[in-house]
């Protein structure tokens, strides 16, 4: 399993389904997100038991997204076309309805191999990738088939590096908005423990 994480993000080209609903055949990762911080999460197939609540749960979240200029997009092995019919499907009856962001069509399986994300079965584990606006990826982390994410952890790291880009601190365990960074030396070690540490 390859650590992508303080690396330029692999670029890709791939047919895909838009937030839109439209089918496009030459999706551009790069042209997507020139500018804007990106969130490339991958699932192991449409239509099946866990990855529909998490793409619910990724739309129900995808407002908080914008607001951050975060690009989310989900990518698995299926077509286009099976990402459309999903899309389709009302989410009482198995879909996942007109979700607002892009599914990536990896039929060849050349992004989920240059993320290093392939199940041996050949689906994409649950990897989910955290990139800033420079193009390079900051937070990874993969589970395995059954283990379902959390959306709103992906939330709190994306504020976390907001947070550092911001104010050149850095976020200690447990940080969420609002609450206070530290200053990355001993000194900033030693004033932040003091106050904080029993909390912790």
């Amino acid at each position: 399993m390859s650590v992508l994480v303080n690396k330029q993000v692999p670029d890709f080209n791939a047919a895909a389904v838009l937030g839109s609903g439209d089918i496009v055949d030459n999706f551009s990762f790069s042209a997507a997100t020139k500018g804007k911080y990106a969130v490339v999460f991958f699932y192991p197939l449409d239509f099946t038991f866990v990855c529909p609540s998490e793409l619910i749960a990724f739309d129900h979240r995808l407002a908080e997204f914008k607001s951050r200029n975060v690009e989310v997009i989900g990518v698995s092995i299926d077509s286009q076309f099976t990402h459309s019919a999903w899309r389709n499907t009302p989410v009482e009856k198995g879909g996942i309805g007109p979700v607002g962001y892009t599914l990536v069509a990896d039929i060849k399986h050349e992004v989920v191999k240059a993320f290093d994300v392939e199940h041996a079965d050949g689906v994409a584990l649950r990897g989910t990738f955290l990139i800033d606006k420079n193009g390079v990826v900051q937070h990874q982390v993969i589970n395995n088939l059954p283990l379902g994410r959390d959306i709103d952890e992906l939330l709190r790291v994306v504020d976390a590096l907001q947070f550092t880009e911001e104010h050149g601190e850095v976020c200690p365990a447990g940080w969420t908005k609002g609450k206070k960074g530290m200053k990355a030396d001993a000194a900033g070690v030693a004033e932040y423990l003091a106050a904080e540490a029993a909390s912790l």
